[in-house]
Order: C-alpha cells, then sequence, then structure tokens
C-alpha cells in the first residue's frame, strides 16, 4: 500500500489543480441565486469560504473567498457582492481572479422592478485584465409560489473590457437578457437555474451564452452546503481563450441575520 502512496497523492493533487481552474475559467455571476428572498427588512448576508492545500512533489494552494450583502426597505433592495480566488502551483500563479457587483432594485408594482448594476472584473486565466459593465432595465415576476418562483429581465447595458495580451480595448452596448427559477421541492433543498444571453447590439453573431444550475441543502440554520453547475459560451472570446468554459464545484457558506 505504501508504494502506491506517492502516486495517489499526484493523482489527488492534478484533480484538485484541474477542478480548481476550470472553476476559474468559468466564473458566472448568477445574480438570481445570490438574492435573500424574505420579507424581513434591513440587513442580510453570508461569508462563503475555500481553501485547499496539497503538498508532495510539488505545493498547490487553492483559496476561494465570497461575500454577500444585501439591504432592503418596503421598495429598495441593495445588493453587493464580492469574490475572490487564488490558484497557484509549482510555486507560479496559474489564476488571480475577482469581481465585484453592485445592483439596486426598485419595486413599482407586484409585477415590474427596476434595476440598475455595475460590475467589475478580472480574470487572468480568460485573459480578462479589466471588464467593467454598467446596465439598466425592467425586471418581471412570471410567477411565485411557496415552491417556486420564475423571474425574466430585459435589460442593456454598456461594457468597457481591456484584454490582457495582447492588449486590446472594446466599448461595447450589450444586451443582458436572463430567465430565472427556484424550486424548493423539500424544506432543505433549493434548486436554482439562471440563463443569460447577452448579445453585442449592433452585432448579433457575438454573443455569450451563461447558465448556472445550484443546488442548496441547508445543514443547520446558519450553514448550507452548496453543488454549483456553470456553463458559459463566448462565442467572441478574448484571445487565446476558448468558446467554452464549464465548472462543478462543491462548498459551503455562512449565513447570518
Amino acid at each position: 500500500m505504501r508504494r502506491f502512496l506517492p502516486l495517489i497523492h499526484k493523482t489527488l493533487a492534478a484533480l484538485i489543480l484541474c477542478v480548481a481552474a476550470s472553476n476559474a475559467r468559468a466564473q458566472i455571476i448568477n445574480i438570481e441565486n445570490s438574492r435573500i428572498h424574505s420579507d424581513t427588512t434591513g440587513w442580510t448576508g453570508s461569508l462563503g469560504t475555500t481553501f485547499t492545500f496539497t503538498k508532495n512533489v510539488q505545493e498547490i494552494i487553492n483559496l476561494d473567498a465570497t461575500m454577500h450583502l444585501q439591504y432592503k426597505t418596503a421598495k429598495d433592495l441593495y445588493l453587493l457582492l464580492g469574490n475572490y480566488n487564488l490558484l497557484r502551483g509549482n510555486a507560479q500563479t496559474l489564476s488571480n481572479n475577482m469581481f465585484y457587483h453592485l445592483r439596486y432594485n426598485r419595486k413599482l408594482n407586484e409585477v415590474l422592478r427596476w434595476e440598475a448594476f455595475t460590475q467589475w472584473q478580472q480574470n487572468t486565466v480568460t485573459n480578462i485584465d479589466l471588464r467593467a459593465l454598467f446596465g439598466t432595465g425592467p425586471r418581471f415576476k412570471l410567477h411565485e409560489s411557496p415552491k417556486l418562483r420564475l423571474y425574466a429581465a430585459s435589460l442593456v447595458m454598456f461594457e468597457h473590457e481591456r484584454e490582457r495580451s495582447p492588449e486590446v480595448i472594446h466599448d461595447d452596448w450589450r444586451g443582458d437578457f436572463y430567465a430565472s427559477f427556484t424550486w424548493q421541492p423539500s424544506e432543505p433543498l433549493t434548486i436554482t437555474s439562471t440563463t443569460f444571453y447577452q448579445p453585442l447590439v449592433n452585432r448579433l453573431n457575438d454573443f455569450r451564452v451563461l447558465n448556472q444550475l445550484t443546488l442548496n441543502v441547508k445543514a443547520t440554520r446558519h450553514f448550507t452546503i452548496t453543488t454549483n453547475w456553470s456553463y458559459l459560451y463566448d462565442a467572441q472570446p478574448a484571445a487565446g481563450t476558448p468558446r467554452i468554459n464549464y465548472s462543478v464545484s462543491n462548498g459551503f457558506v455562512y449565513k447570518f441575520k
């Protein structure tokens, strides 16, 4: 058994490296999954982190930290999200990316909300030195029941993107259309799926399709176990990056209120 231990350690290290790198590639901001649905006004939020360290023939370090703050009044909702991911292997930085997202939501009636948002993102793996978004538009509540919620939105956004190598700058207007559902078949289990379609306004063959499916299992009052599937298709990706990125990840979230 001992003679197989080095091979097992190498295999585990490779798996950790591949999964972490895949997760860094398919960074999708799922706003619907980040909303805390509650009748309670005031501050709510959550913090989550994952840290992995492996040491055998080389050292592999993976750090992923998330932040979620939400402030709600009778008609207003303020949402602040943040994420940082670091992956180092063989004394090299393989991934170092982050994003911040700020969104405001105004309730106009029982069906219609108006949203405005800004987002800042960096991702060295996908060659994005900076992606800044500014958008606004209506969001519709299509259905709401104790076990199922359906939403759709039709927004427009301005995108400033700077690619790392070679350095290329894009300033474009994009549509931001999405549909989302949240299904709670039982008390501890919640399933959320959101699909985005983001075409350039003046060139429809340049578009992105994004999907994220999340399974949350509530373990205790404050801790939730999560599994995430993310998929991204970019018809015109940054130089040197593939059109398709996807990932599967597992973790936990601590919620306070």
